[in-house]
């Protein structure tokens, strides 16, 4: 049994007439009456009772109406489906983020668009290192990835979709919070014990505050760890240390923490987009386009 059984079949219990149901379908009648027969052979009943001057549902053809119309109902559901999901409406969407990639408030607005443009698409998001990103990536846990710049496999392709200043994270009583309301030069912290992200964490904000530090002549000390920005914030607040984080965590306030900008002019931090290479997913690509739309503008730098 094909489907295009049960549409004859459909057409021929609508019309209850065999030469208006074959123009309905723009085929010949004698064609369709043998596949009428065919099918009736198969399905082992009569479906019409014949007369020289009338066609009518049997019992059997009535019930099977009712069962064949679901039939292609479904299919043509299915093909729906298919065809939604090609254009990236339905299905899931895996996000892997850096714990700062939500506080730019253009990252969350497109979140929040694609929730309301896609609502039958799920969006599964999942905070993680930078480091952590690309490696999900690779194992295809996740689709697309929000993370700052690390070097990448070449398996992965990146888009660099905004930019922003790094700041020195301060105690409210540390004397360079005096004077330094326009911002202050990393050098200004050479002698200062550090509270930051371990080496290990691979937030991809480690190797670049040594490359700043070493551009302005010294090696920083580390003097306490935490995995979470806003640990280093609070333990700074407790006057552990200072550190240096990107400006968007300035949207957190912490009594007894100061944010001033770097002024070093390689003191900023990018946010990337990455996915795999070759990998065409709709879903990503209206993503992107939201993150876009919002105001962020990509470029490519793989």
């Amino acid at each position: 049994m094909e489907l295009r059984h049960l549409r004859y079949f459909i057409a021929v219990a609508e019309e209850l007439h065999f030469g208006r149901a074959a123009q309905v379908l723009g085929i010949s009648q004698p064609p369709l009456s043998q596949q009428i027969q065919a099918l009736e052979q198969q399905v082992g009943a009569r479906l019409f009772e014949r007369t020289n001057r009338r066609v009518e549902l049997s019992e059997a053809g009535r019930l099977f109406l009712h069962e064949a119309r679901l039939v292609l109902a479904q299919v043509d559901k299915a093909a729906d489906v298919a065809r939604r999901a090609h254009m990236g409406e339905l299905g899931e969407l895996k996000i892997g983020f850096t714990s700062s990639a939500p506080i730019n408030a253009s990252i969350p607005q497109a979140i929040h668009g694609f929730r309301q443009a896609f609502p039958a698409v799920h969006l599964t998001l999942r905070e993680m290192s930078s480091t952590q990103v690309a490696e999900a990536l690779v194992d295809e846990s996740i689709q697309v990835g929000l993370m700052r710049p690390l070097p990448l496999p070449d398996t992965l392709s990146a888009v660099e979709l905004m930019r922003e200043p790094l700041v020195a994270v301060l105690n409210t009583g540390h004397p360079l919070t005096a004077g330094s309301e326009h911002g202050l030069h990393l050098a200004q912290l050479a002698e200062e014990p550090f509270v930051f992200f371990p080496r290990s964490y691979g937030s991809g904000l480690y190797a670049q505050l040594l490359d700043l530090a070493r551009d302005a002549g010294f090696s920083p000390r580390f003097a306490q760890e935490a995995g979470e920005a806003m640990t280093i914030i609070g333990l700074v607040a407790a006057g552990l240390g200072v550190s240096v984080l990107p400006a968007s965590y300035q949207r957190i306030r912490i009594d007894g923490v100061v944010y001033r900008t770097l002024l070093d002019p390689a003191a900023v931090s990018a946010v990337w987009l990455v996915q795999r290479k070759g990998v065409q997913s709709p879903m990503a690509k209206a993503f992107v386009a939201l993150l876009v739309a919002s105001g962020i503008a990509p470029r490519s730098t793989s």
